[in-house]
């Protein structure tokens, strides 16, 4: 892990600790682990101002590219909940690689328990979108 724990900026880690604590509602047992599994990481993880925010850290809107295992190549977009969008592969922050993903940066290496179980993904390219930070999201 390049910088050694997850790093997110103040108003996203409030945002997620608060989808978290109601998320309950998750569509299956192996996706709630996954969310359990990011509640843990979180706990440890380093939160940061907007403007300490390194540029290569996955958030809220970034476009990922990972590469699996298989040497599958996928890009992506991680989202809030309500724009998730699977045509256009926006993810949402709640599934499985959602949850994997937040926090970390450009060339990490994630063991992870998916669903169809444990899997190493490479991070190969973040970008960043239009913040998550500007937007007034009222739970």
């Amino acid at each position: 892990m390049k910088y050694g724990s997850l790093i997110l900026e103040k108003k996203e880690y409030v945002y997620l600790k608060r989808i978290l604590n109601i998320s309950g509602y998750a569509e299956d047992h192996e996706t709630q682990k996954c969310l359990m599994a990011l509640a843990e990481e979180l706990k440890t993880a380093h939160i940061v101002d907007e403007e300490e925010m390194p540029y290569d850290i996955i958030r809220f809107n970034s476009k990922v590219t990972v590469v699996f295992e298989s040497g599958l190549e996928k890009t992506m977009q991680l989202v809030i909940p309500i724009d998730k969008d699977v045509k256009k592969t926006k993810i949402s922050v709640l599934t499985p690689m959602g949850s994997a993903l937040i926090g970390y940066s450009k060339n990490d290496v994630i063991e992870w328990n998916f669903p169809n179980g444990k899997q190493k993904i490479e991070i190969a390219e973040v970008t960043q979108e239009e913040t998550f930070n500007g937007i007034d999201i009222v739970i």
